[in-house]
């Protein structure tokens, strides 16, 4: 029982640190940690986002973020997040919008998600240029 309760507490220790990222009906779509892993729901992890380098879950480096400038792993631009959460492609076109509180909008402000906690340039990579 109490080796049980340990690891009940250590999960718990490790995911009170992650951030959720939730869809419009609040269902949890991903974790995200400070150290910027990215699990699914199910606690898989599907990429992590460190020192500026999107890496997929076997560490292939699929893309880059450098102040706001969102590139693939080639360092084509794929597009910008502003400093007030507007997302935009590579031609300037709005995608959408990231609020400070980490609400996520298409370019129609219909409500993607949520995402409260993290940066907006990684809100960005998951709901508007990677698929995780």
């Amino acid at each position: 029982m109490r080796n049980i309760l340990l690891f009940v507490c250590v999960v718990w220790a490790i995911y009170s640190q992650a951030q959720r990222v939730q869809s419009s009906n609040y269902n949890t779509l991903y974790y995200i940690s400070s150290e910027g892993t990215i699990q699914n729901s199910s606690y898989q992890t599907v990429g992590y986002i460190k020192d500026g380098r999107i890496q997929d879950s076997s560490y292939k480096t699929i893309g880059y973020i450098q102040d706001g400038r969102i590139q693939d792993a080639s360092y084509r631009t794929v597009g910008y997040v502003d400093k007030e959460g507007r997302a935009q492609d590579s031609s300037y076109k709005t995608l959408g919008y990231i609020d400070s509180s980490g609400r996520v909008q298409d370019n129609s402000y219909r409500t993607l998600g949520y995402a409260s906690g993290i940066s907006r340039e990684w809100i960005a990579v998951v709901f508007f240029f990677f698929q995780m």
